[in-house]
This record gives structure tokens, C-alpha cells and sequence, in this order.
């Protein structure tokens, strides 16, 4: 055999062993639309403490351990996907992981480069999905009036890694808006060649150690969209991002450099619509505007409460109310983001007073929990169609919104509890003698007539039907019971017991190890160098 021959078989067997223990893909936008994001802040979810942080200004304590030992409440939650806090060494009191001081090193308080390594491990072994909170626009904060000192950053420790000092004034202005800091945080100059490679090299780095399955991108119309057309793609994962605007062309006109966005128009308009009780109609002037303004709204994050603006039921004490907000954004075009002590009724106002500790409230009796956890174990159970199907309006006036995606019926309403209305409903996807069944409340069903069929809002609570013969998938109810697919990224079922947990990846590894066996077989008895020959590396 020549040497030429040798090498290629040598190369073939490496590649052959490389493709056994290839990371895993990130998940692809069309993928994602089947999650339930649930947002965690790293710090404020589990500390392993039986008492509530005290000082939400600084650290409470929250892990990546933490976030393990708690998986069976995500689980159990109905989420399948997690979004957690940016990694990176803070400046003073960056609990939120927003105020980067040393992009290079993992925050001590959130744990070590291992613990987040098991952390995705854990979550990938239950089949969810980790999207992890990245920061490009700024650094974290510096000592007062020491505007031109950096020393202490890394890598961008040059004045000439940032803009020259200015303060966002005017958000009209676009130029100032890149160029200038945001909350006096010191503003990155990614035209600078050393910022932008640098940038874009330690996403794709993050990316690929820690195999993410997405990245949340942080303040994005504070950079030039050009960048973040190079940044996405060194990424080379689905990505979302902040457009924190309720301009509906103004957020959309970043849906091109990014995958996706927060949907925060519609944001704007659900708070107007249950929070406030203003006219359901605006849901329909917004849906309308977005249609013909985004690229894709099916990838857009549907949320109630986030870690910037002041809860839901801060604003709006009725609780109902969120129930219908809840329901809305559950089954609507987009991905649904649940924001982490939504679901245990907290109602913190502006930050910091919404970023409260979980522990020690990880009750799964609660029944916003239990209304949570209802609708999205129907969502997962789902046909894969449902995910791709168009949202299509079927009712609304100034007190109720109604629509369909698929065999599913969402029906809304703003009145509140203590309240009842009912709406015939003429415009739907059902046969006449068709029998569909409340999500919410098995043993309510309604008979499709030749008219349509009634839905009656009893209480204010919102209804969610499915035909009593709609195609279910069965709801898996092991923690261990979904592996990623490694080549479309899709959860297949691999077993049916908690002893298979890494299963899989056990056995690519066997399979890798003995393919470059091999490898070093053929090389020791077909490889002959010739005299001189040197083997480098």
C-alpha cells in the first residue's frame, strides 16, 4: 500500500471516529417552535436554601447546580427548553450576569465550567433543550467618573476597544443608539477589528464546548445590524433576540440579521389587552401588522413577564386574567417563554422587585403551576403539523378573542372572574357533529353543529378545545425518556426507565473509541515511514 493510500485510509477511519462523537446540534428555528421556553435567572432559581433571598440588589445564591436538582419541577412544568442568565465573570453585584467583566472565565457564584457542562448534560438527557443569554453591546460597570480606565476587563482592556464616552438621550436617533452607553455601561466598538473577531470567536466557542442548543442575544438595536449578521453565524445555532421596542417595523427590521425576536409588540399589546382591559381588537390590529412586517412570526418568543418589566400580576391582581394571557400565548404563533415564578403567582414589580428568589417556593400545587402544566404537556402531546399550521382568527370584539391553529380552539376574554359571557362561534375548522372536548376540563364537551357551537366563558377563565378524536402523541413519564437525534436534533424516545439516562452518548462513545482502535491498527501495520521520516504533532 503506498503512503499516499495509508493516509486516506487513515483519514477516513478519523473522520468515521470524529462523526461517532459529534457534538449536538443546536436546535433549527423550525425546531424550536416546538419548545416551551421557561426563563430562568441563574442566581434567583435554586440556591438549595429553605429561606428567601433577603437583598435582591447583589447575589442570592442560585446555581447550575442548583438548576439540576430542580429539573423535575421544569419537567413537570411542561417546559422543554431553559434560558439562562449570560456566564461571565460580572463586575460588583452582576447577579443577572449582564455587567461582563472577564468574558474568558465562567461566573464563580453560578459555578464551575463543569457544573454548566452537566447541567446541559442533564437537560439533554430529558430531552430539554438549553438556550444560554449572551451579551455583545457593552462591559460591565466601572468606578464613577473613571470613564477612560478598562484595565480591569478582558479581553477589552484598551480605551480603543470602545466608543468614545456618550449617553443614550435620544432613541430616535439610531447612530447614537449604537455608538453611545446604555445605562452608563461601557459600549463596545465592534468596528474595531479586534472587538468583532474576538466577539464572534467566544460565541461559537460557547456554543460548541457547552453544546447550546440557542443563544438569546441581549440589547440588540444597540449594534449595527451588520455585525450581528457575522455573529449569528459564527454562532451556528437558532438565535432570539431583545429588541425592547413596540414598533412593530422597528422590531422586525432586525428579523433577518437575527432568526428570530422577542415578540415585545405584542408584548405591549397583551398588557393593554388583559392587564388593562383595553379593546381585545388590538390583538387583531397587531397580528395584522406583523404578518405583513416580520420574515416569520412563527419564531417569534411569546412572554407575559420578563426579567426587564414589572409582573404581570404586579399590574393586574385577577389572576384570571393571566390565565387568559397564558392560554393566549401558549397555543399562538411563536415559541411561549415562561418567565420563572409566573407560575407560583409572584408579583414583583420593576426590577429588582421581579427578580425574587424561587426557593423556597417550588410548589407543583399551585394552580397557576397546575394550569401551566396542563396546557403545555397538551402542547407537547401535539402532531408536529400544529407547530407549522397558520393562527387563524375566529371571533373578536372589544371583550373576546378567539382562534385556531389546526384541530386547536383558543378561546380569550378580558372580562375578568365573577364574570360570564358566551359567543357563537359560526367561523371554525370542525365538521358538523364533530365532538370537542375542554383541555382544561375533560368532562366539558361541546357538539359542533350545522350553526357552529357556543363557547361559554364561565368565570372569566379562558377555554382551550381539541376534538375528543384528535391524534395525541402519549406523554412520556420518565425523567429519561428523550434523547437528542444526532443528526436532526429532534427528540427520539430511547427508553423506557431512568437507568438509560445517557444511553446514547455512552454508546457513540464505545463506538468511537473502538473505530479509532481501528485506526491505530492500520496505522501500525500498514503505515512504513521511509528513512528520515518525521511524524509531527
Amino acid at each position: 500500500m503506498t503512503t499516499k493510500n495509508q493516509m486516506r485510509l487513515l483519514l477516513l477511519a478519523l473522520l468515521l471516529a470524529i462523526s461517532q462523537i459529534r457534538s449536538a446540534d443546536g436546535g433549527t428555528a423550525a425546531e424550536w417552535r416546538r419548545r416551551v421556553i421557561y426563563q430562568v435567572l441563574t442566581d434567583r432559581f435554586n440556591s438549595g436554601s429553605s429561606s428567601p433571598c433577603s437583598d435582591l440588589s447583589t447575589y442570592c445564591g442560585g446555581t447550575f447546580k442548583g438548576i439540576i436538582a430542580k429539573l423535575d419541577y421544569i419537567q413537570d412544568l411542561g417546559a422543554n427548553a431553559i434560558w439562562i442568565s449570560p456566564i461571565p465573570v460580572n463586575t460588583p453585584d452582576g447577579y443577572h450576569g449582564y455587567w461582563a467583566m472577564d468574558i474568558t472565565t465562567i461566573n464563580p457564584h453560578f459555578g464551575s465550567k463543569t457544573d454548566l457542562l452537566n447541567l446541559v448534560s442533564a437537560c439533554h438527557a430529558r430531552g430539554i433543550w438549553v438556550m444560554l443569554d449572551v451579551v455583545a453591546n457593552h462591559m460591565g460597570n466601572q468606578r464613577y467618573g473613571d470613564w477612560t480606565n478598562f484595565t480591569f476587563f478582558k479581553p477589552f482592556n484598551d480605551q480603543s476597544h470602545y466608543h468614545p464616552y456618550c449617553q443614550i438621550k435620544d432613541w430616535d436617533d439610531q447612530e447614537q443608539v449604537e455608538v453611545c452607553r446604555l445605562a452608563n455601561l461601557p459600549d463596545l466598538d465592534q468596528s474595531n477589528s479586534f472587538v468583532r473577531s474576538t466577539l464572534k470567536t467566544w460565541v461559537e466557542e460557547q456554543v460548541k464546548t457547552f453544546q447550546l442548543d440557542g443563544i438569546r442575544i441581549d440589547t440588540v438595536p444597540e449594534v449595527p445590524k451588520t455585525f450581528w449578521y457575522e455573529y449569528t453565524q459564527s454562532s451556528g445555532t437558532f438565535n432570539i433576540g431583545e429588541v425592547f421596542n413596540g414598533d412593530v417595523t422597528y422590531v422586525a427590521g432586525y428579523q433577518g440579521p437575527l432568526e428570530a425576536l422577542l415578540n415585545y409588540p405584542m408584548y405591549f399589546s397583551l398588557k393593554d389587552v388583559f392587564q388593562n382591559k383595553q379593546p381585545m381588537t388590538e390583538i387583531h390590529n397587531t397580528l395584522q401588522s406583523e404578518s405583513s412586517a416580520f420574515k416569520d412570526v412563527t419564531v417569534l418568543g411569546m412572554f407575559l413577564d420578563n426579567h426587564d418589566n414589572a409582573r404581570f400580576l404586579h399590574n393586574q391582581g385577577d389572576v384570571v386574567l393571566l390565565y387568559n394571557g397564558l392560554a393566549y400565548i401558549l397555543f399562538s404563533q411563536g415559541i411561549p417563554i415562561i418567565y420563572y415564578g409566573t407560575e407560583q403567582g409572584f408579583n414583583g414589580g420593576n426590577d429588582p422587585a421581579n427578580r425574587e428568589s424561587l426557593w423556597p417556593h417550588f410548589y407543583q400545587n399551585n394552580q397557576i403551576y397546575k394550569f401551566i402544566s396542563n396546557l403545555t404537556h397538551f402542547r407537547n402531546k401535539l402532531d408536529d403539523s400544529f407547530y407549522s399550521v397558520a393562527q387563524v382568527q375566529r371571533y373578536v370584539d372589544n371583550q373576546f378573542y378567539a382562534y385556531s391553529r389546526g384541530k386547536v380552539f383558543v378561546a380569550t376574554t378580558n372580562i375578568g372572574s365573577g364574570q360570564s359571557i358566551t359567543r357563537q362561534i359560526t367561523y371554525h375548522p370542525y365538521s358538523v357533529g364533530e365532538v370537542l372536548e375542554n383541555v382544561m376540563n375533560p368532562n366539558e364537551k361541546v357538539t359542533v353543529q350545522s350553526n357552529g357551537f357556543a363557547v361559554y366563558i364561565s368565570n372569566g377563565m379562558p377555554k382551550v378545545y381539541y376534538p375528543v378524536n384528535g391524534v395525541l402523541k402519549p406523554r412520556l413519564t420518565t425523567a429519561a425518556s428523550h434523547k437528542r437525534h444526532p443528526n436532526t436534533g429532534s427528540d427520539v424516545d430511547i427508553c423506557s426507565n431512568t437507568g438509560c439516562i445517557g444511553i446514547v452518548s455512552t454508546i457513540s462513545v464505545v463506538v468511537a473509541i473502538a473505530v479509532l482502535l481501528v485506526a491505530v491498527v492500520v496505522v501500525i501495520k500498514h503505515l512504513k515511514k521511509p528513512a528520515g521520516y518525521i511524524l509531527v504533532g
